[in-house]
């Protein structure tokens, strides 16, 4: 369902990303791990469509970004870190407007619409200007929008950032749902809790590069450890001498609080 093969992107001297091949099947939930700077939102603002790559190829659903791009970004919706919203409008009227842009017809968008309120527990703030929202709300209307177009693809950078333990738990049901549905989920995240919990593979990406790549069993063979996500993630892309720093703050925490 998603192909990137051989993608590069350079900034003048600078290599975001470097080479990186992905094949990710219709109906997974891949996440896609690195620290800051890593290359993560470089990498999937070239599957949006957002930057161009400097060399290598992206497919989403069969179709080529760089020969059929708008083909291409009608089956696949993204939701940003942050969210981007016109505040002067209604939840319901952003709704409008979002399913308009992607020529959802009137009556099925009223539906998805509403059903979107509701799912997100908006429906008594959906007649109530957006810039009245907290910013957790903002952000379940945001993921309401990107469903309006029942997509195929769904990508998704820190979407959980702000959410409320009741918006985070309604989230992680909805992405189970959607690949039970056959839709593909592509999420980047810092939360290696939630990535342990909800993906199917992961990748983690260095310096631009991929560096480890599979399940959870898969990457604990490649770390060399049977424990869990965080100490892979650490393992993998924490410098020694970062690494070591840490073990040591662990230590002499665990031995004051055993005395």
């Amino acid at each position: 369902m998603i192909h990137l093969e051989h993608v590069t992107k350079r900034f003048g001297g600078f290599t975001a990303v470097d080479d990186l091949n992905l094949h990710i099947a219709e109906g997974e939930i891949f996440g896609f791990l690195g620290p800051n700077g890593a290359g993560k939102t470089t990498t999937i603002r070239m599957m949006m469509g957002l930057l161009k790559p400097t060399a290598g190829r992206i497919c989403l659903g069969g179709h080529d970004l760089a020969i059929a791009p708008l083909a291409a970004k009608a089956i696949s919706t993204f939701v940003p870190d942050r969210p981007f919203v016109y505040e002067k409008l209604t939840g319901r009227e952003f709704l409008h407007f979002v399913g308009g842009l992607y020529q959802v017809p009137d009556k099925l968008l009223q539906t998805r619409a509403q059903e979107g309120l509701d799912f997100f527990h908006l429906v008594e703030w959906g007649d109530e200007l957006i810039e009245t929202y907290s910013h957790g709300m903002k952000q379940r209307l945001v993921v309401a929008s990107a469903l309006l177009p029942d997509p195929q693809i769904l990508v998704v950078d820190e979407p959980m950032v702000g959410m409320d333990p009741i918006g985070t738990r309604m989230f992680k049901a909805l992405l189970r749902s959607l690949t039970l549905k056959g839709k593909t989920v592509f999420m980047s995240t810092h939360s290696l809790e939630v990535a342990e919990e909800l993906c199917d593979r992961i990748g983690i990406i260095l310096g631009g590069r991929l560096i480890a790549l599979g399940t959870l069993d898969e990457l604990q063979r490649q770390a060399g450890t049977e424990e869990r996500l965080e100490e892979i993630f650490l393992r993998l892309t924490a410098a020694p001498d970062m690494l070591e720093a840490i073990e040591t703050l662990q230590a002499a925490t665990a031995r004051k609080f055993r005395v």
